[in-house]
């Protein structure tokens, strides 16, 4: 069965109506000019996601999900094309403020946890408030709730070499979502983990999406996991289906 990138499922507009989608992809292209030829990773590719919609990527390995993930949250920039997020053509900003959009309006979680490791679990959720000149005090409140949401609140203290996979993946989720963002962008989230530990992971990623009011965008391996999301996409030979 072929999805049509460019709309939700008729189940899911009937539920939440027509509005304005959340983000958008227009004509984005991605090419890497080598020495030898140029590697076209998609051309001219078209997404919508709509607010509210949990929305899972899949595709062989090498298709360039992971390139697609990074242009849409602005870690990258296309070769050509536009990325509106709320009606702001991300492309269109400085680096400076590509980098303050993307701390306030998006959460990024990665197969890896990327978290700090000198420092506590409390302190890494922090961080982006912190960055975003939040003061301490609410840093440290934000920071506690969210841990106490994912199920590390006595957790808190330890770093990251201290904790499990899963956990470490936990904490890595309260750290995308400390600044409430409109956007959630998961790489593999679970890729890294255990199948029982990842599916943890991943039903907590779905309570969250739920509860915080997220709009989700998640690049999996994880067929069985991708078809629990509102619209399964796969990337192949540079197309969505």
């Amino acid at each position: 069965m072929t999805f049509d990138a460019t709309k939700p499922s008729q189940e899911l507009s009937a539920r939440r109506g027509e509005s304005e989608p959340v983000l958008r992809a227009l004509g984005l292209t991605k090419v890497y000019h080598g020495r030898v030829e140029e590697v076209v990773v998609f051309r001219d590719l078209n997404l919508e996601i709509e607010r509210g919609e949990m929305v899972a990527v899949v595709g062989a390995s090498g298709a360039g999900k992971s390139t697609l993930l990074h242009l849409l949250g602005g870690l990258d920039r296309p070769t050509s094309g536009s990325v509106i997020l709320d009606k702001f053509d991300i492309f269109k900003a400085s680096d400076v403020d590509l980098t303050r959009l993307r701390n306030r309006k998006i959460g990024f979680v990665f197969q890896f946890h990327h978290l700090l490791p000198e420092f506590s679990a409390l302190e890494n959720v922090m961080m982006p408030l912190l960055v975003g000149g939040e003061t301490k005090r609410r840093a440290v409140a934000c920071a506690r709730d969210l841990l106490q949401r994912v199920g590390l609140e006595a957790r808190a203290a330890h770093r990251p070499g201290e904790l499990s996979g899963g956990e470490r993946q936990r904490v890595a989720l309260a750290r995308a979502l400390v600044r409430k963002p409109a956007l959630l962008l998961a790489d593999e989230p679970t890729g890294n983990l255990d199948q029982h530990t990842g599916d943890e992971v991943h039903a907590l990623i779905r309570h969250l999406h739920a509860t915080e009011h997220l709009t989700s965008v998640i690049v999996t391996h994880n067929e069985r996991l991708a078809a629990t999301c509102d619209r399964v996409l796969r990337l192949e030979q540079g197309r969505l289906e």
